[in-house]
């Protein structure tokens, strides 16, 4: 019996597509360099759905600075996942909106004028 006409030839189609469906991204990314991010992180945090999330992340964050994605991972080699997460939460916050930026455990100053005028 003849393949599907939609099967994937993995020989010709090398990517994979990721998306983040909370967002509703959506990349086309090598498939090796998914694979070593993905069982990068995989090997840290011990849990697929970490992993994959932070996979997303790390390829996102390649596109917007136009990094590639194995220096990042460098960067990311020989970290702690506390670390890993700070570092994350960084390169988040370049590409994110200056008014919801990320923190790792730092509780934001109140501005007082603005504290004032709130009731309770």
């Amino acid at each position: 019996m003849a393949g599907s006409v939609n099967a994937i030839n993995n020989n010709i189609d090398q990517t994979v597509q990721i998306y983040d469906r909370f967002y509703g991204y959506r990349q086309q990314v090598p498939v090796d360099q998914y694979d070593a991010v993905n069982s990068y992180f995989q090997s840290v945090f011990g849990s697929k759905q970490a992993a994959g999330n932070m996979t997303v992340s790390v390829f996102r964050i390649s596109n917007a600075t136009k990094t590639p994605v194995m220096t990042l991972l460098q960067q990311f080699q020989g970290q702690t996942a506390p670390q890993i997460t700070l570092t994350l939460a960084y390169y988040l916050n370049l590409i994110r909106s200056r008014s919801t930026l990320l923190g790792v455990t730092v509780t934001p100053q109140t501005n007082q004028y603005v504290a004032r005028n709130i009731r309770i």
